[in-house]
């Protein structure tokens, strides 16, 4: 007698457990409420995922993938300029913080070592980022620089979502103004 098969996949689970962080939070995000959107019975999970931190920490290492996915597959990429570049990888990253704001914000929100993503996938989410910044600033200070360019970008999507920029104006063209100006000052 063969054993009965698998009714989800681990991906599956992560990949309901992205929806329901999304849709309603990191609150919502529950054993219970996953097997509800695969279809199976909350100890089924069991067989993926050891417990809901693991769920979350599988969460934002997706999450962490696809943001670099989002950064290293950007169009522009071809251009000769660095800046150009940077500016293209900045785009895309406000784009996927626009799009998916609640895994951005795991993937960022220092919510302990147990929900942060490995560090082989944060490593090569960021190593496009971190190329354009040793181009940009030089080798000795491309961490510093990826972490500035990282910092603007997230905290202005981050307030972008958060509908903090309620004074009127072009939004865009503060994210541009203030890009330009942090590009200019890593270059220098």
């Amino acid at each position: 007698m063969s054993p009965t098969p698998a009714r989800t996949s681990r991906a599956a689970i992560i990949a309901a457990a992205a929806e329901l962080l999304e849709a309603h939070g990191l609150e919502a995000l529950t054993m219970a409420a996953v097997a509800d959107v695969v279809g199976v019975r909350a100890p089924s999970l069991y067989k993926h995922v050891a417990d809901r931190q693991q769920l979350i920490a599988a969460v934002a290492d997706e999450a962490v993938r696809d943001l670099g996915m989002a950064i290293g597959n950007v169009p522009g990429m071809t251009d000769d300029g660095v800046q150009a570049r940077l500016r293209s990888v900045a785009t895309a990253f406000r784009t996927f913080a626009r799009t998916r704001p609640r895994a951005t914000a795991l993937v960022f929100a220092g919510l302990g070592t147990e929900h942060q993503p490995s560090v082989d996938a944060a490593r090569a989410a960021v190593a496009p980022l971190l190329s354009l910044a040793a181009e940009l600033a030089g080798p000795e200070r491309a961490l510093e620089a990826a972490r500035a360019l990282t910092a603007y970008a997230y905290g202005f999507a981050a307030m972008e979502s958060g509908g903090a920029f309620r004074f009127g104006s072009d939004v865009d063209a503060a994210w541009s103004a203030g890009l330009e100006a942090l590009i200019r000052g890593l270059a220098a």
